[in-house]
């Protein structure tokens, strides 16, 4: 080989490993829309799966979804009904950093019973900013886990919870940090997020109870605003003073639970659940009034817990008992595949990340819009009895590292491609 050649590959490694990889630390990655902006990831799993490099055993019950950031990952758990918890861990090796109480779990009584925590903590510098299941919103020091401020949004705006609880990610935006309180005086709310003081307050016509999506920005026709689904239908509210613009309620029609977050693209909300069905619809925005002019809806759509993906032109997701591709601008089913069923999805390097609700395999395909192309499926060791709860939490990925959650458990596996850099 000679020494241009060698130059070149020494090269290549240098750039590949020396890429900046990224932290998640929010619901779902950096832009909150199932995306991860890693590479370097192996493209296919052997059969025992990816590389186990540590696992614990007690993260707490719930479903909370962890986010990873300055060498720490974060979730929420619970100790019984008066324990509900923020918990740090050690990214190298899981070990614990702190654990801070925050209040009770919501909503006990909830018929069926899931009581626990669901939301994912939001990382913003040094600060965590949480919503536990009896609407806590606290914001936290990474660092200690020292708690900086905190409101109850039930006992402070009048808030009115879905029937299974708080299960809201807050959103940080610039300044601000934004949550659902729910109820007639205050749907959604701005809070300063270092001091906790009220920014604004946006009241919605109907006074919608909290469901269990989460805010998703929004740049319809130039006019910033956030969409949320609430108990009724998908709302969208002008970000500068919380002024209500517009409601769409088809996709809550007969559901008792609207919980995937709403897919944000351009002028597009794509939205459903798992009664009612899924479809796409268009925001039309002149002189600060808006329009909702319903493209599709259609029944077979991306509407299960583990929510949906736009890639290219494409919309992944599942349904109750299959994974579905479907062309986003028109719902056109692309291919449909019962070889997983309804499962959380995650995004990145052409590769499709999912965790599937029902037995709780780890399973990677292509991210092809032509079929169902499966690179690696696995069941996490030492999997927690389920009982008649599911395996809801997320895929995360953070520093080239895949985080499974199931109840108590966390693991962590090693999914880079070690063979770019050594080559």
């Amino acid at each position: 080989m000679n020494s241009r050649c060698l130059s070149l590959l020494c090269l290549a490694a240098f750039a590949s490993v020396s890429t900046p990889a990224d932290d998640f630390p929010q619901w779902r990655g950096p832009n909150r829309d199932g995306i991860s902006l890693e590479t370097g990831l192996l493209k296919s799993w052997p059969k025992e799966g990816p590389k186990l490099l540590w696992q614990v055993k007690s993260a707490g019950g719930g479903f909370s979804t962890p986010s990873v950031a300055n060498e720490q990952v974060v979730l929420l758990g619970d100790e019984g009904l008066e324990n509900e918890f923020v918990k740090a861990l050690s990214v190298a090796d899981g070990k614990e950093l702190w654990t801070t109480r925050i209040g009770n779990v919501g909503e006990p009584n909830q018929r069926p019973a899931y009581p626990g925590p669901r939301s994912t903590p939001t990382i913003d510098g040094d600060r965590i900013y949480v919503l536990g299941s009896d609407g806590d919103l606290v914001c936290l020091d990474q660092k200690t886990g020292k708690i900086r401020w905190q409101k109850n949004v039930r006992q402070e705006f009048g808030g009115k919870p879905g029937r299974w609880a708080y299960s809201e990610s807050p959103l940080v935006d610039g300044d601000a940090v934004l949550c659902t309180p729910g109820g007639e005086s205050a749907t959604m709310v701005a809070l300063n997020k270092m001091t906790g003081d009220t920014i604004w307050k946006a009241v919605v016509p109907g006074g919608d109870a909290a469901a269990y999506a989460s805010i998703m920005i929004s740049h319809a026709d130039g006019l910033k605003q956030y969409v949320q689904f609430v108990e009724k239908g998908v709302i969208g509210v002008n970000a500068k003073d919380g002024t209500f613009l517009w409601r769409w309620d088809r996709p809550a029609q007969g559901s008792p639970a609207n919980i995937p977050t709403p897919v944000v693209f351009e002028d597009y909300v794509f939205a459903g659940s798992g009664r009612a069905g899924g479809g796409l619809a268009k925001l039309k925005i002149q002189d600060q009034k808006a329009e909702v002019e319903q493209i599709y809806f259609e029944q077979k759509a991306p509407t299960a817990i583990g929510g949906a993906i736009k890639v290219g032109s494409e919309l992944y997701g599942s349904a109750s008992r299959a994974l579905l591709c479907l062309d986003f601008l028109t719902g056109r089913i692309k291919w449909e595949s019962g070889d997983i069923g309804a499962a959380s999805l995650l995004f990145a390097q052409g590769l499709i990340f999912l965790h599937d609700e029902g037995n709780g395999q780890v399973v990677l395909i292509e991210a092809s819009p032509e079929s169902y192309r499966e690179r690696g499926r696995f069941t996490p060791p030492d999997m927690p009895e389920l009982g008649r709860s599911k395996s809801w939490a997320y895929p995360v990925i953070a520093n080239g590292r895949l985080y499974i959650r199931n109840l108590n458990m966390l693991w962590c596996f090693d999914i880079r491609d070690r063979s770019v850099a050594t080559r």
